[in-house]
């Protein structure tokens, strides 16, 4: 589960394989019965049939799923139809397949149904043209068609349909899971710091600031366990969007969910920030022995509390222990001790998001909640009617409700702006280059081979999909053409070790397509590696097994490739880096739009229907298509201009991402009881801070304002977030005070942030800021990015 969180890439290539088995297998049986002399190809056609169509509907609720699978059914036999009546005619029938691949593409701006019937299109008229068909066959083929639909429809939508509710459950224990590793990685921080030499025995390099020495290889543990914890939560938060949680666990809404889900997220990486910065502290701020003795403590009771065999009141007693661990260390104030006081309450944050979504959703199934502990300064859940979960309401130091589920956001979002000069979505854009660089596919690929032309013609049309500018299609090419070679290679052997073997190739055969469809959403390298080794074992099936077929096969990839790039760079091109810069555009949009609503909401001037919660999901879901356009940027190529900037953007970005969140969750606390006498001060610190965000945009994307043509000019807004700062810290009620000050806190992190990467990258500093500013130009300013509430 760890590996596969819900188990559904493992739930789609089991599916998939048992539609196209099913599929060959009723083929099988009819040719064998009633048509013994139809070629044997259409068994392929059926099962192929099968597999693409569980791939190609990706469609969120089971009823449009069944939809969809039934819609594909008027493409394919209609290319079905037109590409064996045209297969005889080469030139004509290779002029249809263009036109073909055009709109498959043209019509993914309709969305996952749009994308489905494209395909639905394309793999029967692909595979008419691959299997030589003729006219007489058509009756079988269309036979087919309908059974590998009709079986996919079967096993996927009746026998074995998803039942979301299931898949919520096991996502949501993956993740307890996955904050269970975070906190033990954590602890081995803090052995690796008591006994001041780490693990010496991997081998690693160790790193030492401050006189304590940490093992490189315990570093990278804790970095990939929260990587695991993150991806999982993103896996939550696109779960909810299928499955209603309240018929898992009565009485809990998809919105109180995804709150604990992203609460416990953030108090996780909070912890292990201040644990990492506290053991890298200088020799004043260098915990002592007792300190890390109480700190290790309370991980202690966190790890007992988040392992998913303890029953619910033992992990609300654990949670209780792991407070009053670390309760000393917290109450500690003496100048010195900061870093270890913010650790022990990052602890005390984790066990307080533990706890309130242990109310709401318990490990187990049918347990019987209790009340809970009363937590100091927050307010207790109010009761529910469901004897299973109590609905809380949010606690004032989370983050902002979701976070973008798509970390490669799908091209065929309907009406999505390609943005750019021309003003072309990006699906018209990219089927005009699928045209050309098809074109030039089919014409290269019958030079190098008459009989294998196809190969290069699928390489040329896959290697669009989910690519946004052509440092991603060179990504996705690259990746197709590495999986093919190492396939090839992998093929042979196979073939080697099956020759005269039916039986074993046969299973060795299902289990590549089984691997090809599992690891697909990894990596589309994956998918090439094991359908090349898939090839390989056909052939040898069916008595055509050559080396030189296989060798001809990365030739023809290799100009299928090369097509669509040639294509990509020439015919309406769009760069890697205008994608980058259209990217940070509406991530500072995004980000701008989070800033404004919270601080409207905690002041009681929001009018707008968006809550800061929303507009913190909307900035996420930039803030991950900002990752996959900076992705190709960041390739370790020899004299690489800019890539430096664009890590330490995106860096920034993340930070801003973090804060913002920070802030739209505590205002969405703040808001039930809005201070609009503050507005005097906060108002002109967060105009100070979003001027400041709008230069970071303009220097990162075009080195200069729009407005006036001049060099961007940034103005630190700490001396206005100081006087913001001063009038909440005279609040009376101490939970108040206290929120209000982390509100001024997240605005100075966001604003030293960027105003250090702006000037870092060219910006000017305004006069008067360079004796009020303290942040630095060096590192961007990450360096104090990271502390603070």
């Amino acid at each position: 589960m760890t590996a596969d969180p819900g188990l559904a890439r493992l739930r789609l290539a089991s599916v998939a394989v048992a539609s196209m088995a099913m599929a060959a297998g009723l083929v099988a049986l009819g040719r064998a019965t009633l048509a013994p002399d139809e070629p044997v190809t259409v068994v392929l056609f059926a099962g192929v049939l099968a597999m693409i169509s569980n791939l190609a509907v990706n469609e969120k609720t089971l009823s449009r799923q069944r939809v969809t699978t039934l819609l594909m059914a008027l493409p394919a036999l209609a290319s079905t139809v037109a590409g064996t009546l045209l297969s005889p005619y080469r030139i004509v029938a290779d002029a249809v397949f263009v036109v073909v691949m055009v709109l498959a593409v043209y019509v993914r701006r309709y969305g996952p149904r749009g994308f489905a019937l494209g395909m639905g299109a394309f793999m029967p008229f692909f595979f008419t043209q691959f299997l030589q068909a003729k006219p007489p066959q058509i009756p079988a083929l269309c036979l087919a068609v309908v059974i590998g639909l009709g079986c996919t429809l079967l096993l996927r939508s009746f026998v074995f349909a998803e039942r979301q509710e299931r898949t919520l459950r096991r996502l949501v224990d993956a993740f307890r899971a996955r904050a269970h590793e975070m906190v033990l990685r954590v602890d081995e921080v803090l052995a690796a710091a008591q006994e001041g030499g780490g693990d010496a025995r991997d081998g690693a390099e160790h790193e030492q600031v401050g006189g304590v020495v940490a093992s490189g290889a315990v570093l990278e543990r804790l970095y990939r366990a929260r990587r695991r914890l993150n991806e999982t939560a993103l896996l939550v938060e696109d779960q909810l969007e299928r499955s209603a949680a309240d018929r898992v666990w009565p009485g809990l809404g998809n919105d109180l969910l995804a709150l604990r889900v992203v609460d416990t997220e953030l108090g996780l990486e909070r912890l292990g920030v201040a644990v990492r910065r506290m053991v890298r502290a200088s020799d004043e701020q260098r915990p002592s022995p007792l300190a890390l003795n109480a700190l290790r403590a309370g991980l202690h009771h966190l790890a007992r509390a988040t392992d998913r065999r303890v029953g619910h009141r033992v992990i609300l007693s654990e949670l209780g222990d792991a407070r009053g661990a670390v309760a000393g260390l917290v109450a500690d104030t003496r100048a010195g001790h900061e870093r270890v006081q913010r650790a022990a309450f990052a602890v005390r944050r984790v066990a307080d998001s533990v706890e309130y979504a242990q109310r709401d959703l318990p490990a187990r199934r049918g347990e019987e909640m209790t009340g809970g502990i009363v937590l100091p300064g927050v307010p207790r859940s109010t009761p529910s009617t469901s004897p299973v979960a109590v609905a809380a309401r949010p606690q004032p130091d989370g983050i902002g409700e979701g976070r973008g589920t798509d970390p490669a956001p799908d091209p065929s979002s309907p009406g999505r702006d390609d943005g750019g000069g021309s003003g072309l979505l990006l699906t018209t854009r990219q089927a005009v280059q699928v045209g050309v660089g098809t074109t030039i596919a089919i014409v290269a690929g019958e030079l190098l081979a008459p009989s294998r032309w196809y190969w290069a013609v699928i390489a040329a049309f896959v290697v669009f999909a989910n690519t946004h500018s052509r440092g991603d299609l060179l990504s996705r090419g690259w990746g197709r053409l590495v999986g093919t070679v190492g396939g090839v290679a992998a093929g042979m052997g196979l073939a080697a070790l099956t020759a005269g073997h039916p039986v074993v190739s046969l299973v060795l055969l299902f289990a590549c397509v089984f691997l090809a469809l599992y690891l697909v959403r990894i990596s589309p390298g994956m998918l090439a590696f094991w359908i090349t080794a898939v090839l390989a074992l056909v052939y040898g099936l069916i008595g055509q097994f050559s080396v030189q077929t296989l060798v001809l096969r990365i030739e023809e990839t290799v100009v299928g490739v090369l097509a669509s790039v040639l294509a990509a760079f020439l015919v309406l091109p769009k760069g890697t880096r205008e994608a980058f810069g259209e990217a940070i555009d509406a991530f500072v949009d995004a980000a701008d739009t989070v800033l404004e609503t919270a601080v409207a909401t905690v002041l009681g001037r929001r009018t707008g229907t968006t809550t800061p919660l929303e507009a913190a999901r909307d900035m996420d879901t930039a803030l991950a298509i900002l990752r996959a356009r900076t992705r190709p940027l960041l390739v370790d190529t020899p004299r690489r201009r800019g890539r430096s900037s664009h890590r330490r953007a995106l860096r920034v970005s993340v930070v801003v991402d973090h804060y913002a969140r920070s802030l739209a969750r505590l205002a969405a606390d703040l808001g039930a009881h809005p201070d609009p006498g503050w507005a005097a001060t906060l108002e002109p610190a967060l105009a100070a801070v979003r001027a400041n965000l709008d230069g970071l945009r303009d220097v990162v994307v075009r080195g200069k304002r729009r407005s006036d043509g001049e060099q961007v000019l940034v103005h630190s807004a700490e001396d206005l977030l100081d006087r913001a700062e001063a009038r909440a810290a005279r609040g009376e009620d101490p939970q108040r005070r206290n929120d209000a000050l982390v509100v001024t806190r997240l605005l100075r992190r966001i604003d030293q942030a960027v105003v250090s990467l702006a000037v870092d990258l060219g910006a000017a500093r305004d006069a008067e800021a360079d004796d009020q500013s303290p942040s630095s130009r060096a590192s961007a300013g990450l360096v104090n990015t990271r502390s603070g509430s």
